[in-house]
C-alpha cells in the first residue's frame, strides 16, 4: 500500500491547523487591541501598567474612566515585618488627564524574638494626591508619553498622631514613556526625583527613581506576566528591587495583580510580596 498520499494529506492538515491557530491568535490580539484603541476618540494606545509603581490612570486616559484599587503587602525586614495596606481611587475628569487620591498604611510586627521596643509605630503614612497628563499618544508607533506630579502630605505615626498632624511633605514630579512592541510585548519607563521635606528641622532629602518594566500580555485578554525593576539613587546609595508579577482578570471589570519583591542588596529588607485588587466601575461619559 502506498502511504505517501496519506502522509501528504496529514502534513497538509497539520499545516492548516497551525496556520489557523496562528491566525486566530493574531485575530484575537488585533480584536482586543482594537476594542481598547478604536473604541472612540481620542486616540489611545493599549499599554501594560506595572502593578507596584502603578500609573495615575491609563496613558491616553479618556474622560469618564475610573478605577478603585485595594493593595495589601508584606515586607520581611531584618528586625520586623512591615504590613502595607492602601486604598486608592483614580479617575479621568477630561481626556488625557488622570487624577488620583490614595491613603497608604503601614503596620509592624516583631520577628526573631525582638520585643516591641524595636518596632516603629504603626501609621497612616500620608495623603497622596496626584495628576498625570498624557501629552503624546502615537497609535502608529504604539507609543505614549506623560508627565505628572505626586504630592504626599506625611502624617505623624499613631503614637504621636496630631502632634503635629502633618510632619512632612514629599514632592515627586515624574515622566513616563511606554512602548508596545507588536501585539504582546510592552515596555515602560517611569522616572523622576523624589524630594522629602521634614518640617521639624526643615531638612530635605532628595533621591532619584528610575522604574522600568517589561510585560507580555496574553493574547486576547487583559492578563499579563512581567517584571518591574524599581531603582532608587541618591548621592551615597543605590537600591534596586526586582518585582516579578502577573495580572489576571477574574471578571469583566475586576482584576487581581500579584507581585513578589526581591532586593538585590539586603541592607534593610529581605523578600516581600504585594497583592493589588483592581475594580473598574462602568465608565461615565
Amino acid at each position: 500500500m502506498n502511504t505517501k498520499p496519506l502522509w501528504l494529506v496529514c502534513c497538509l492538515c497539520i499545516l492548516s491547523l497551525c496556520t489557523n491557530a496562528q491566525e486566530n491568535k493574531t485575530t484575537k490580539d488585533s480584536l482586543y487591541i482594537e476594542e481598547i484603541e478604536a473604541k472612540k476618540e481620542p486616540v489611545k494606545v493599549l499599554h501594560a501598567e506595572p502593578l507596584y509603581i502603578d500609573l495615575i490612570r491609563d496613558l491616553g486616559a479618556r474622560k469618564g474612566e475610573r478605577e478603585w484599587n485595594l493593595g495589601l503587602g508584606l515586607t520581611d525586614n531584618l528586625r520586623f515585618d512591615a504590613y502595607e495596606a492602601l486604598i486608592e481611587y483614580e479617575w479621568a475628569p477630561i481626556d488625557r488627564l488622570g487624577l488620583e487620591v490614595e491613603l497608604p498604611f503601614t503596620f509592624y510586627s516583631p520577628i526573631n524574638g525582638n520585643g516591641n521596643t524595636a518596632l516603629p509605630s504603626n501609621e497612616l503614612n500620608s495623603l497622596k494626591i496626584a495628576g498625570q497628563w498624557s501629552f503624546y499618544v502615537n497609535e502608529k508607533m504604539a507609543t505614549s508619553m506623560a508627565v505628572g506630579y505626586i504630592n504626599e502630605f506625611e502624617f505623624s505615626d499613631f503614637g504621636n498622631f496630631g502632634k503635629p498632624l502633618i510632619d512632612g511633605n514629599v514632592y515627586n514630579p515624574f515622566f513616563i514613556v511606554a512602548k508596545r512592541w507588536g501585539n504582546n510585548l510592552h515596555s515602560l519607563l517611569y522616572t523622576g526625583p523624589r524630594i522629602e521635606q521634614h518640617f521639624s528641622n526643615n531638612q530635605f532629602r532628595t533621591s532619584y527613581e528610575a522604574n522600568t518594566s517589561f510585560h507580555y500580555m496574553i493574547s486576547g485578554t487583559r492578563n499579563f506576566i512581567g517584571v518591574e525593576f524599581n531603582k532608587e539613587m541618591n548621592k551615597d546609595d543605590f537600591d534596586m528591587t526586582i518585582r516579578p508579577q502577573l495580572r489576571v482578570g477574574i471578571a469583566d471589570n475586576l482584576l487581581i495583580g500579584i507581585v513578589a519583591g526581591i532586593p538585590i542588596s539586603r541592607e534593610n529588607e529581605r523578600l516581600s510580596s504585594f497583592v493589588r485588587l483592581i475594580w473598574e466601575p462602568k465608565h461615565k461619559f
